[in-house]
């Protein structure tokens, strides 16, 4: 079995990182520099950064932005916002990105992730995929969560792996920013629908929170923002906690 990854994430809106709930009421959250650097030498196993305005100013993601925390870090990072093209991933992939996450794109043309994974390899595509229950469903959004699709999480995922995407990234905008814990019923779920690996986000508050999704979410991966930007545990606390609670960390 594969070693457990802890992932932060950089939520980026000019320049800097913000955090919300329910992707809502967002705040400033530190220096993108500064906080990649501190996850770098803290032991996160990835970084994932995500301009999360890109797509709903229809743009690209900034280049610079990228460029400066990519020259402080020495751990696999994950680039997304705005990524519309092989040519958006050729110039992330050039200023350090090693995987790039794709969204609002992906969903208004599906055909996107086929040509990425021919182009780049399925290694090195994420996709992201936002969605929120609703009456018992789980519907997908795009554009950072601000535009509903038609799309449901769990035949969404299927296509995503049918496709050739790499990893699905799913957060729950029900648990975003809550610390009340991961959505691991359907992550448990969307593990079964689809046979690439899951990161899960959204919900983390505390080390005991890894450890459920892990165990009964069945994830490889978990991401978190605010409870490391803000200093409430640390990325070495929560893989200490794991550690002794029989989960494989790296």
């Amino acid at each position: 079995m594969l070693a457990k990854r802890i992932i932060p994430c950089l939520d980026v809106m000019n320049g800097r990182t913000v955090k919300g709930v329910h992707f809502l009421n967002l705040k400033d959250a530190g220096d993108i520099v500064e906080l990649g650097k501190k996850y770098s030498e803290e032991g996160a196993d990835e970084l994932v950064f995500l301009d999360i305005t890109a797509s709903s100013d229809k743009r690209k993601t900034v280049l610079e932005w990228v460029e400066r925390v990519a020259a402080e870090i020495n751990i696999p990072f994950t680039v997304g916002g705005g990524i519309a093209s092989e040519k958006d991933v050729e110039a992330l992939l050039g200023k350090g990105a090693d995987k790039i996450s794709v969204n609002s794109s992906v969903l208004k043309d599906p055909d996107l992730i086929n040509r990425l994974a021919y182009s780049f390899g399925k290694q090195c595509i994420v996709v992201a995929i936002d969605a929120k229950e609703e009456g018992g469903s789980w519907v997908v959004y795009r554009k950072g969560g601000r535009e509903r699709t038609a799309r449901e999480l769990f035949s969404w995922a299927r296509e995503v792996e049918e496709r050739g995407g790499g990893e699905i990234l799913f957060t729950s905008m029900n648990h975003d920013g809550t610390h009340r814990g991961f959505a691991c019923e359907a992550l448990a779920r969307l593990e079964e629908k689809a046979g690439i690996p899951i990161i899960a986000s959204g919900g983390a508050g505390r080390a005991e929170d890894f450890y459920r999704v892990f165990q009964y979410g069945k994830v490889e991966a978990a991401l978190a923002a605010g409870i490391f930007h803000y200093g409430e545990i640390s990325i070495k606390e929560v893989k200490e906690y794991l550690r002794k609670k029989g989960i494989e960390v790296r």
